[in-house]
């Protein structure tokens, strides 16, 4: 197994409450409070942050069924250079991960070949259909942490409260991409000025708002927790701001693009910054960051989307939405959040990759407790650095922040023990 000793680094644990100059143990890959005592590595992590390995609960991994987008080496490769020593993958794959066997296939494949830990999620809906509920019970069983019908969203109510109310029976959350079809319609950007400029179809916030409206009813009624994934509209916020505030089991992600650009981006039509749900507008932006400060939003997240440059590189109503995500990520909220508009600290920065996605999850990561695992992530908040999108650890390179420099940076990311990545390595 992996023994390492991380010595003379800032320790931010949110779990424990810590925040101090420490060393940390890892023995035969967990977490441990004394040297080892064999062969052991040393890692001298003076003037950089040691915090608990970062979680991203909302990734696309691709596999099975297109690998020509991503595959689980490669995309846990992007985590890795991004910091993130554990990532949830959405079902959305061909065949889609609505059976245990698809499951078991995903968790066998990723033991053989990911760097960095892959949970898996279910789909709640066979197919992703929205019409048939998936067998939780052997979804369960083979160890899925969610459901989620990401890509896609019930718009049956019924179906939607039945997979509550039977998800609840196996403690497993459910997690949802809030979109309502009759609203949205073929919208493929913000409805608002820039829509109407550039003669796009307009996605409505209110497309959002009504299916965030109807999640808020539905974890009230049922008493079971429901994630309301990549929130993008400051309606959401409001909306769930005052379901928290009376105590419903309600919760919503933030992804770095809705944060970090608007709608205005559009005008060049470059398919890179076309995404689902679409960049906003500023008053949107404001009201996700007073969001983020006041704890409404409670976990950020990528959507790391990867997409072939054959399917980027087309008309702008035909190219399909999503881009990658996973490795500017953390340093795009570092900059924003922390250092430019000092909306969070750099303790709560890690709370919402760590502590929080835990929780949700019920995972046995996010914190370094002795006898956790050894997954630990080293920072450096004030190091400068400029992504390349032809350095790119992802098999896709569908990104908007080519050539985007930062402050703030993930420098080592260790699982179990193991160093599976370093910056300059």
């Amino acid at each position: 197994m992996n023994n390492l000793h991380i010595k003379n680094g800032r320790v931010i644990d949110p779990v424990n409450q810590r925040d101090e100059i420490a060393d940390i143990f890892v023995t035969d890959g967990r977490i441990s409070n004394m040297p080892p005592a064999g062969k052991c590595e040393t890692l001298d992590a003076s003037g950089l942050v040691v915090a608990p390995g970062l979680i991203d609960i909302h990734v696309h991994l691709r596999e099975p069924g297109q690998s020509h987008k991503e595959t689980i080496a490669t995309g846990t490769r992007a985590a890795a250079a991004g910091g993130f020593t554990s990532v949830v993958a959405m079902p959305n794959t061909s065949p889609t991960a609505d059976s245990s066997a698809t499951i078991t296939w995903l968790r066998e494949r990723a033991k053989a070949n990911a760097c960095v830990n892959v949970f898996c999620t279910g789909a709640i809906t066979k197919g992703l259909a929205g019409e048939e509920l998936a067998p939780f019970g052997a979804l369960a069983a083979a160890g899925v942490v969610a459901l989620t019908d990401d890509g896609h969203c019930v718009q049956n109510h019924e179906v939607m409260r039945r997979a509550v109310e039977y998800a609840r029976m196996f403690n497993l959350p459910v997690m949802d991409h809030c979109q309502d079809y009759s609203l949205v319609g073929d919208g493929v950007m913000h409805e608002g000025e820039w829509s109407l400029r550039l003669g796009l179809p307009g996605w409505p916030r209110m497309g959002e708002e009504m299916i965030v409206s109807r999640n808020i009813m539905l974890a009230e009624l049922c008493q079971s927790p429901i994630h309301c994934q990549h929130i993008s509209s400051g309606g959401s916020v409001r909306l769930l701001r005052e379901a928290r505030k009376r105590g419903v089991p309600v919760s919503g992600e933030v992804c770095p693009h809705h944060v970090a650009l608007t709608d205005a981006t559009l005008k060049t039509f470059d398919t890179n910054f076309k995404m689902n749900p679409p960049l906003r507008a500023e008053e949107d932006v404001e009201a996700i960051l007073e969001g983020i400060a006041d704890g409404t939003l409670n976990i950020l997240c990528s959507d790391h989307a990867p997409h072939a440059s054959y399917e980027k590189e087309v008309e702008f109503d035909r190219a399909p939405f999503g881009i990658t995500g996973l490795e500017t990520e953390f340093s795009t909220f570092c900059d924003l959040l922390v250092h430019k508009r000092k909306v969070i600290s750099l303790q709560r920065l890690i709370e919402l990759y760590t502590l929080e996605p835990a929780k949700l999850l019920r995972l046995d990561r996010g914190t370094l407790s002795v006898g956790a695992p050894g997954d630990v992530t080293l920072i450096d908040p004030d190091r400068e650095w400029t992504f390349d999108k032809s350095a790119s650890q992802s098999l896709s390179h569908n990104t908007p922040f080519d050539k985007h420099t930062w402050k703030g940076r993930a420098v080592t990311t260790i699982v179990s023990g193991k160093i599976v990545w370093q910056a300059g390595r």
